[in-house]
């Protein structure tokens, strides 16, 4: 069985190793160029082509998929099998492979469409989530189910250990899947497109807390988008100009002060300390308990680290 593997980030490197070890090794890897990362700007190669490197797979790197046409259509691959590459598929490569072209997606389709899923499920407090194998169309995710998964999510389940579960739980799907839909064993079921739900691309701008919601609300946006595009929040007063600006800090971690709300006369946004000293935040609804925060340029700290150096925080008020 000839198979391509299309992938570019975390998500899709993780299935592609559990996919070589499981005896179904891509004969080739598409994934993104390679992009400058840091303050030094290292040319840095994608997860998936680490993976592919390491098992000697032949890799194409096209700025867009279509530039990649011709040489799928040389090498006549049986299937191809994509997992989180960021690009739409044009229908002159999805029709290539005899055995079609297979999408791992990290949600229970048709909910959540599109390039956020993950994130979408932490933010919107489910309690569960899943991965769906469908077979890929034109439309973004739209294509019929060919199987499915889900798993319960942890209410204080982060970003990244979802992420990671997700794609475990992709591999070993999908793994399951290949022989099922070689045999013809599998009867595709075609999504409910009234249940949809389409996400978007995060920006950095989507980190910006609005401390006027509820503190369950907020902690779940921590929880949701670190690493990227981070939670962040500004300081509101003359004590923290920096080059005329206000001083800026990312939120990593944070918990609720409590299932009972804080008996305070705070205003929203306003920063305090608690009866036992921790740095708290006063919410539209209830409070938050900052536990880790990472100044502009500078390294994670913990908020007890933080106040030995900036407890005039305490009294100003987050925007």
């Amino acid at each position: 069985m000839k198979i391509i593997f299309i992938g570019t980030p975390e998500f899709g490197a993780i299935i592609l190793e559990k996919l070589i070890k499981s005896g179904h090794k891509p004969f080739l890897v598409i994934t993104a160029p390679d992009k400058p990362v840091g303050r030094k700007q290292i040319l840095t190669p994608t997860p998936v082509k680490v993976v592919a490197q390491k098992y000697n797979i032949l890799i194409v790197q096209p700025e867009k998929i279509a530039q990649g046409k011709e040489e799928v259509e040389r090498l006549k691959p049986d299937l191809i099998i994509l997992a989180s590459y960021g690009q739409i598929i044009p229908k002159d490569i999805l029709d290539i492979p005899q055995h079609g072209f297979l999408n791992v997606h990290p949600s229970l389709l048709p909910k959540y469409r599109g390039a956020s899923p993950i994130q979408y499920a932490i933010l919107n407090g489910d309690e569960k989530t899943g991965v769906t194998i469908i077979r890929m169309t034109e439309k973004v995710d739209e294509g019929p189910i060919l199987s499915q998964k889900e798993i319960k999510i942890d209410q204080k389940e982060k970003f990244e250990l979802l992420h990671d579960k997700l794609a475990e739980m992709g591999a070993k799907l999908l793994i399951e899947t290949l022989p099922k839909l070689f045999a013809g064993k599998i009867c595709p079921q075609v999504q409910d497109d009234l249940k949809a739900t389409y996400t978007k691309t995060f920006e950095k701008e989507d980190g910006h807390i609005n401390w006027h919601k509820p503190a369950k609300e907020i902690e779940g946006q921590v929880r949701a988008l670190n690493p990227w595009p981070g939670t962040f929040a500004k300081v509101q007063s003359p004590k923290f100009k920096v080059q005329n600006e206000n001083l800026k800090f990312k939120i990593l971690k944070i918990i609720e002060s409590g299932i009972s709300p804080i008996q305070t006369e705070k205003q929203v946004g306003e920063v305090f300390l608690t009866k036992d000293g921790k740095l708290a935040v006063q919410c539209g609804q209830k409070s938050l308990i900052l536990q880790k925060l990472q100044l502009e340029g500078g390294k994670p700290m913990s908020t007890e680290e933080f106040l030995r150096g900036h407890r005039n925080i305490v009294g100003t008020t987050l925007q």
